[in-house]
């Protein structure tokens, strides 16, 4: 329960604290649960997309399903979007990449690349029709947030624990962890109809050509790097979805 509000308190803004007072040591194994958390903020933004589907012009709705999203998390992914994209952008030393992203103030490449992400998502989910919409925003979320936490498995912390932005080095999953994170992972995936659930495939590609990226410029990953992961799953996750539905109808 400690650990589910570990999660809960860490990836979103609700006040699940009041439930009960986590020990510090809870953080460090609240990435194993980021899909789990995924089921209430990409269940959210997916309710709000299905009932504005039904009030606004779709590329509205679509906006207010992330706009919603945004309050839930505090814009805490698309921060770390941002930061990474200064660092990857403008840095060219790993000292210097890593100085960029600890930096709260964005810069242009962060700018260009929260507008990018938008600019895309948003037009692709309002592709879609209500249902199948609130679908692919919630299977999107969840699955590109396993994905994603697949970092701190592949990955050590760049920095010293005493130097990250919230004090907390993440702890390797067990296999029991793993196995959670997985298996709530993909279940929302089952809700898309065959063959637009290989676009699942998207997020695993994703996330191994930027741990690779990650483990060459800084040897390492940081939350930053989470964040912008986890996001740039979802954009490659909602393009491959689109593209499958345009060609095969």
């Amino acid at each position: 329960m400690k650990r589910l509000v570990a999660a809960l308190s860490f990836f979103t803004r609700l006040p699940v604290w009041r439930i009960a007072t986590v020990p510090a040591e809870y953080y460090k194994r609240v990435v194993p649960l980021w899909p789990v958390a995924g089921l209430l903020t990409g269940g959210i933004a997916a309710a709000v997309f299905y009932g504005l589907a039904f009030l606004l012009p779709p590329l509205a709705a679509a906006a207010g399903a992330y706009v919603a999203r945004l309050l839930v998390t505090g814009a805490l992914h698309e921060d770390g979007l941002a930061d990474f994209f200064d660092g990857m952008g403008g840095g060219t030393s790993r000292e210097r990449i890593l100085e960029i992203m600890k930096d709260s103030h964005i810069g242009t490449y962060g700018v260009i690349g929260l507008l990018m992400w938008m600019t895309v998502v948003i037009p692709c989910v309002a592709s879609f029709n209500a249902l199948s919409g609130a679908a692919l925003i919630f299977s999107a979320d969840v699955w590109s947030k396993a994905c994603g936490a697949q970092i701190i498995n592949f990955l050590p912390y760049a920095r010293k624990e005493t130097e990250a932005k919230n004090r907390t080095v993440y702890s390797r999953m067990t296999a029991g962890e793993l196995l959670l994170c997985l298996a709530v992972g993909i279940a929302p995936v089952m809700l898309l109809p065959w063959p637009v659930t290989l676009a699942a495939l998207a997020p695993v590609a994703v996330t191994s050509l930027l741990l690779w990226m990650m483990h060459r410029k800084i040897q390492g990953y940081t939350g930053d790097c989470c964040g912008a992961l986890f996001l740039l799953n979802e954009l490659a996750y909602i393009l491959a979805a689109t593209a499958t539905v345009r060609l095969v109808g």
